[in-house]
């Protein structure tokens, strides 16, 4: 995480130019949250700014909240779509629609539960022009007010950062790439070049495919950690994130039940053996253990106060890895059950999202 800049890091002058920006939300039964997060990106401090909120197929009171704030603020405009074309998951085809109506340099794709701060944009689109970047995206810090969830969030986020390698996306020789869903700001160019979301039509992990496609055309792009300038409260309980990371961590494992199986026992030698072994043995073995789960802690207290959280959350991450093992295994096994993922109450095949590897 020491290799990532964050925003902070960050100091526009006040003379810099400032390019159209579009931002696309696509939002589906959001009428709890949209109303607070879409004023965030309303507030943001950069004039040439372009919203489009793309209500994608909400049963809920959405469409009517994002009505009203179109009538107040002329920066909004509303897509609402009724149907799902085949062959689309239903968030990739709204990001689709609304980068149709977009007319911004540069378009960035984030979430309707994202809140921001207010200078965000001016900090990214000055780290964009200096460094002549095609995309840059924006790793979200979590607000959790729950020790145990915050533990398995640090958990398979830092599974996230060891898998995709996130600080190397930034070197042109390098493979690796990353996408966040909640910050995705890319040029309109080489969204065109890449194919739109079309070529990603029903890539569960939209964002990361994203990045993965801008990089292999040769684009310049970047990672950031956005702590204090990009938040989002995630999931708001344990069996809410464990149903919610149902449609993409098997994917997130290119559909690979060894690499499942790796990610486990990784998890259960590097969290659970130490205090299994530390009950168990004695003398310098048992030193040794300690000293490990003192690492643990100290990791995982540095990943809270990263992100705003009380750092005493790290206590709950010596079960967490019981809670990341049931969840990874949850999902993968729910996956080939159904032979396929239900996404925002749309089935989607198996064979047609393994389509879209790592």
């Amino acid at each position: 995480m020491r290799k990532i800049s964050n925003v902070d890091d960050i100091v526009p002058h006040n003379s810099i130019s400032q390019p159209m920006v579009s931002v696309i939300i696509p939002a589906q039964n959001e009428a709890e949250s949209i109303e607070q997060s879409l004023n965030s990106v309303l507030n943001l401090d950069y004039d040439n700014l372009q919203v489009i909120v793309v209500n994608d197929r909400s049963t809920d009171h959405t469409g009517k909240i994002l009505e009203k704030m179109q009538s107040d603020n002329d920066r909004l405009q509303v897509l609402h779509i009724d149907e799902l074309p085949r062959g689309w998951i239903g968030k990739n085809y709204a990001l689709m629609k609304g980068s149709e109506m977009a007319n911004g340099e540069y378009l960035l794709f984030t979430d309707a539960d994202i809140h921001f701060e207010k200078s965000t944009l001016k900090r990214a689109m000055h780290r964009v022009l200096d460094r002549k970047l095609e995309h840059l995206s924006i790793l979200f810090e979590l607000r959790v007010k729950s020790g145990l969830l915050a533990a398995m969030m640090i958990e398979l986020g830092g599974m996230l950062l060891l898998r995709f390698q996130p600080w190397k996306a930034k070197y042109p020789a390098s493979k690796h790439y990353m996408g966040v869903g909640a910050f995705n700001l890319v040029s309109s160019f080489a969204y065109q070049q890449i194919g739109t979301h079309r070529s990603i039509s029903m890539a569960p992990i939209d964002d990361i495919m994203l990045g993965k496609c801008i990089k292999q055309k040769g684009f310049r792009q970047e990672c950031l950690t956005g702590y204090g300038y990009v938040a989002v409260e995630w999931y708001r309980s344990v069996p809410e994130m464990i149903k919610g990371l149902q449609k993409n961590i098997y994917a997130a494992f290119n559909y690979n039940l060894a690499l499942v199986s790796v990610a486990t026992i990784m998890l259960a030698v590097t969290g659970l053996l130490p205090q299994l072994v530390f009950l168990a043995t004695a003398g310098p073995t048992r030193l040794l253990s300690a000293l490990l789960i003192l690492l643990r802690l100290l990791s995982f207290a540095y990943g809270a106060s990263r992100n705003g959280l009380p750092m005493r959350y790290a206590i709950w991450s010596l079960i967490s890895p019981l809670g990341a093992i049931y969840t990874i295994w949850h999902a993968t096994l729910t996956t080939l059950f159904h032979n396929g993922i239900t996404w925002r109450n749309t089935f989607y095949s198996l064979s047609d999202i393994k389509k879209y590897k790592f």
